[in-house]
């Protein structure tokens, strides 16, 4: 089948709402597709040739952000906050590496979620779930959980302030490696691994002015006083994503530009589905997540459609298995895929294998089980001879307690002091930085203890 941009349509679609006003919709995706481009085409192909870099060991791969953004939450506070978290976590594995590393936010267009059931029921009564703000809204009423095809416009409104702001942050100075100290978030000064990147930057600024002696600064070197830093997303509502799909005037192929980075979720990674159909018309960086539930034949399916010129950075396989069954089931995956001998990236996303309910109802994960299946993503690549390129985080530069464990020891009992995500828990300040020092000291051979 020749590929459109809405030829996505013929396959199934899963994970999609059920907009109830076929008109509204339609008018809605009109509207988005005379909308600015949120980023370039150019900035993709950067990407692309970044991550061909993490293909081959040359850099590290960090991706992290919100589980979904909401549009409460969405303020320059919290994407300021989101940045330095991030920014810090690629310093500690810069120095530990010696590597540079390729940083994507989950920011700037992670508005939908899939869920497990179509349905919620509370009390007796069934509601359609909440999906993300761009689909629906989190509150338990009737008219709130009504798919609502606006919201698409609210979310690129929200998803171009963002990007604005991050571009600003990446390039305007604050990323400045002369600025280390004052990435620190207010709240955190009195946590132990805010004090050990506080070390950590004075090792760093002693070598900055060591090389500002010898003629190297900011002024004759980009890298030390800004950074890149791409957008990502999940692609699962198409219509959204259908509305950002144009031609590139340089190069007259199709790109989606409202997000650098895009990937296909384990629900909606069938080979002969609309989400892979759609990504495979597009020249964006992707990425496929690999569950415990996926065969040998079709990942090599979803390779051949995603990546048929083999290029290299194209495609990015995120390892999702769980703590307790990624030793059982990815190495024998690995070894399959890798006879293949095309280009691929390998990344590991430790939180969506490791959701439980906790014993007080929330839903968390155990800082435990992240660590651990990370630890085993490595060591399987290790054995292999391949190159295990990142990790894919759920994280925010808030103050929250989503996650049991860490340098606080969150328990059960302190859940609800603090507990704001309304999807899935996320890493705290604490808890990521602790990740990235765990993280440093594996890569590094525990030459950072």
């Amino acid at each position: 089948m020749k590929w459109t941009k809405d030829s996505w349509k013929k396959f199934e679609a899963k994970q999609m709402p059920a907009y109830a006003d076929q008109n509204k919709l339609d008018s809605v995706i009109n509207e988005l597709s005379s909308m600015p481009p949120l980023i370039f085409a150019g900035e993709t192909r950067s990407l692309k040739s970044q991550i061909h870099q993490v293909q081959k060991g040359e850099s590290f791969y960090l991706q992290g952000g919100d589980c979904a953004e909401s549009f409460q939450e969405l303020n320059p506070n919290t994407i300021r906050d989101n940045f330095k978290l991030l920014l810090q976590m690629s310093v500690v594995l810069t120095f530990a590496t010696n590597k540079p590393v390729v940083k994507l936010g989950r920011m700037g267009g992670q508005f939908a979620k899939p869920r497990s059931s179509d349905f919620e029921e509370k009390n007796g009564q069934k509601l359609p779930s909440y999906r993300g703000d761009i689909i629906n809204s989190f509150e338990f009423n009737e008219s709130s959980r009504e798919p609502d095809p606006k919201r698409m416009i609210r979310a690129y409104n929200h998803s171009a302030s963002t990007l604005n702001l991050l571009r600003a942050f990446a390039q305007g100075g604050f990323a400045s490696l002369t600025q280390l100290n004052k990435w620190n978030l207010d709240f955190a000064d009195n946590f132990d691994t805010t004090k050990k990147f506080k070390e950590l930057s004075e090792k760093i600024a002693d070598s900055i002015k060591f090389m500002n002696a010898c003629g190297v600064n900011e002024k004759n070197t980009r890298e030390l006083r800004e950074t890149d830093f791409y957008t990502s997303h999940e692609a699962l509502l198409l219509p959204y994503e259908q509305a950002f799909t144009r031609i590139d005037s340089t190069t007259g192929e199709w790109y989606n530009v409202n997000s650098h980075f895009l990937w296909v979720g384990d629900r909606t990674r069938d080979p002969d589905g609309a989400h892979i159909h759609y990504l495979s018309g597009i020249k964006n960086p992707l990425g496929l997540k690999v569950g415990p539930s996926t065969t040998v034949d079709d990942l090599k399916r979803n390779i051949e459609i995603l990546n048929p010129e083999n290029e290299g950075g194209r495609l990015t396989l995120i390892i999702r298995m769980g703590a307790e069954k990624i030793n059982a089931n990815f190495p024998n995956l690995l070894k399959e895929i890798n006879k293949l001998g095309v280009n691929l990236t390998w990344i590991c996303d430790p939180m969506h294998g490791n959701t439980s309910t906790s014993k007080s109802g929330y839903k968390t994960r155990a800082t435990e089980n992240i660590f651990k299946e990370i630890q085993s993503f490595f060591e399987i690549h290790k054995s292999e001879g391949t190159v295990a390129g990142g990790v894919h985080l759920e994280l925010t530069g808030l103050n929250v307690t989503e996650c049991v464990g860490g340098p606080d020891d969150i328990k059960d009992e302190n859940l609800g002091d603090r507990y704001h995500t309304f999807c899935d828990p996320r890493l705290n300040v604490n808890q990521s930085l602790e990740l990235s020092f765990l993280l440093a000291d594996l890569l590094s051979n525990g030459e950072m203890n």
